[in-house]
């Protein structure tokens, strides 16, 4: 049992990370404006955007800076930590 939950921990843990590797990535192809547009841009902006809208409409941009990204790394930071914290927990209970 307990390498099912270590193995799907691991799965978790790791889908976590890549998606913050793809915003962070989203990120960077915005700054240079002939990479936007690209597949790998329209690729990213499905899987991104609407993860990224919700912090959006919390944060307005500043003078053209959108700051919604360091609020969707934070949340995605948590999201990551409470998944450990789980795993954790999980393995007490189980013993």
């Amino acid at each position: 049992m307990f390498n099912f939950l270590y193995a799907l921990f691991r799965v978790g843990d790791w889908a976590i990370y890549l998606y913050m590797i793809m915003v962070f990535i989203y990120i960077l192809i915005s700054w240079f404006p002939n990479a936007q547009g690209t597949a790998i841009d329209r690729l990213l902006g499905r899987w991104v955007d609407p993860f990224l809208s919700i912090f959006r409409r919390i944060i307005p941009a500043i003078g053209g800076l959108d700051l919604s990204p360091i609020l969707a790394f934070f949340v995605l930071s948590l999201i990551k930590f409470g998944w450990s914290r789980l795993f954790l927990i999980l393995v007490q209970i189980i013993g």
